[in-house]
């Protein structure tokens, strides 16, 4: 749903880069889980939240001062799955941008580009962030727009692209 890019102020708040739709989008949930490596989560109790341009600013009962608040920079922000509106409930097929990541992307030729790391919100359209297997661990980024996305197949962890190996 988000990370962690530091703190903000003294008093144990962090400044949050959202990946949710809107940017104060986070502050619907009163409790968030956090993790550096996706396995050990920890539960927080938001208290209070603000917008500061494009990034979140959050205060963690738990936090209270600006040490505790850096030992959380880069941490992932998760809410667990049910608690998230379904997607479905409009009769159409719908994911959230974290169904994306760690999905497989090919091109059009069949050749696999990488994984999908994330996504950006640009404004004008969403972009994936994908990191090419190859030994440099290149990163590719492809608008999020029907020209370039084929098919999303999340039973299959694969999005096909129309986009060249080289471009």
């Amino acid at each position: 749903m988000g990370h962690i890019i530091g703190p903000f102020g003294v008093y144990g708040w962090v400044k949050v880069n959202p990946y949710t739709e809107h940017i104060d989008g986070l502050m619907q949930y009163p409790v968030w889980w956090l993790s550096k490596d996706n396995k050990d989560w920890q539960k927080v109790n938001v208290v209070s939240g603000r917008m500061n341009g494009s990034i979140l600013n959050a205060k963690f009962a738990e936090y209270t001062d600006r040490t505790q608040a850096f030992a959380l920079n880069g941490m992932q922000i998760a809410i667990p799955r049910d608690q998230l509106p379904d997607l479905s409930e409009n009769g159409m097929d719908g994911y959230y941008w974290s169904d994306l990541i760690g999905t497989t992307v090919q091109n059009l030729a069949g050749e696999e580009l990488g994984k999908i790391v994330g996504l950006l919100e640009t404004g004008a359209n969403d972009v994936l962030c994908i990191q090419s297997g190859s030994e440099d661990k290149k990163e590719i980024l492809i608008p999020f727009v029907d020209q370039f996305i084929i098919k999303v197949d999340l039973k299959l962890s694969r999005v096909i692209v129309d986009w060249g190996k080289d471009d």
